[in-house]
């Protein structure tokens, strides 16, 4: 919509995580470097949990792709599986094809087997599950058994989950304690600070082909990072939709009109007490401006 505008070769803020514009911001890299780190020891469950729109997704897809050629790696993006789904689901990973008639005994077998033919040929083999938050109890269990397949010297099979803080809540729980000690490696993401966010933005805007001066001020981008908490999700939506407003008007420059108006029209941002008070104060300017209006009104009838 805006792109030929802002002569953008390429929209900047997508929801879709796209690992084009990955950023090297601190808390991305240190996730990657924990995953990368734990892959080498090939033993147990590794973990990184953070918050609705932190990035998960996106080092998620940034760690499949970039994946040594020895790594097999089976991905679940939407873990919400009966343990039997949960099994039909990573026996097609691993490439078995199988009759829909096989029992659930019969099937755990072959996966072992698939596994140990993998390893063989001198794959590590890793499963990995984003949205880990969503798997129910029984299913959760089920996958902290498919670690107990393994050969005399290494496990066969290593598990990667991406979660929100729901999932470290559910495995604090006692029934979960065998599970919680084979997690070897853990990493919690945050949110990004205000320098990070106004160097996040600048970034995606470059590889969307900005050119030139920067569309948003330092303080502007920075008012954008209090708004979204340095949450990478909501900063997109943010920008996309300061964009649009700046677009609507003919402007080729953002404005704290823009992002006000932005910030306005989206549920999760936060609005700073600053802003509240002042747009209280205009509120209330507005009703006393009425409400002489009327009262001159009634006044000129009488």
């Amino acid at each position: 919509m805006y792109l030929q505008h802002f002569r953008l070769t390429e929209t900047p803020f997508s929801l879709t995580p796209n690992t084009e514009f990955f950023f090297g911001l601190a808390p991305h890299v240190e996730a990657l470097q924990v995953l990368q780190t734990a892959l080498q020891t090939g033993e147990g469950f590794i973990k990184v949990t953070g918050e609705v729109g932190t990035g998960k997704t996106l080092i998620c897809r940034k760690l499949i792709n970039e994946l040594p050629e020895r790594f097999h790696c089976a991905y679940l993006p939407n873990p919400y599986l009966t343990p039997d789904e949960l099994r039909w689901a990573v026996a097609m990973e691993l490439g078995l094809k199988h009759s829909a008639q096989i029992g659930q005994q019969q099937l755990t077998g072959l996966i072992q087997q698939q596994l140990m033919a993998l390893s063989a040929h001198g794959h590590s083999i890793i499963l990995v599950l984003d949205e880990a938050q969503a798997l129910p109890d029984d299913s959760l269990e089920a996958l902290r058994l498919f670690t107990n397949l393994e050969t005399e010297s290494r496990k066969l099979l290593q598990v990667v989950l991406f979660a929100q803080p729901e999932l470290d809540e559910r495995l604090a729980q006692n029934k979960f304690r065998q599970l919680r000690q084979r997690i070897t490696f853990s990493y919690s993401l945050r949110p990004l600070t205000l320098e990070e966010s106004s160097a996040y933005i600048q970034h995606r805007l470059q590889v969307a082909g900005s050119e030139g001066e920067a569309l948003f001020t330092p303080l502007d981008s920075k008012r954008l990072a209090k708004a979204a908490r340095g949450i990478p999700r909501l900063i997109n939506i943010l920008c996309h939709k300061a964009l649009l407003v700046c677009f609507g008007e003919g402007a080729v420059k953002i404005s704290k009109q823009h992002v006000d108006a932005a910030i306005a029209d989206t549920e999760d941002a936060t609005v700073s007490k600053v802003s509240l008070f002042v747009w209280m104060l205009a509120i209330g300017a507005i009703i006393c401006m009425i409400s002489a209006v009327i009262y001159w009104l009634k006044g000129g009838v009488a």
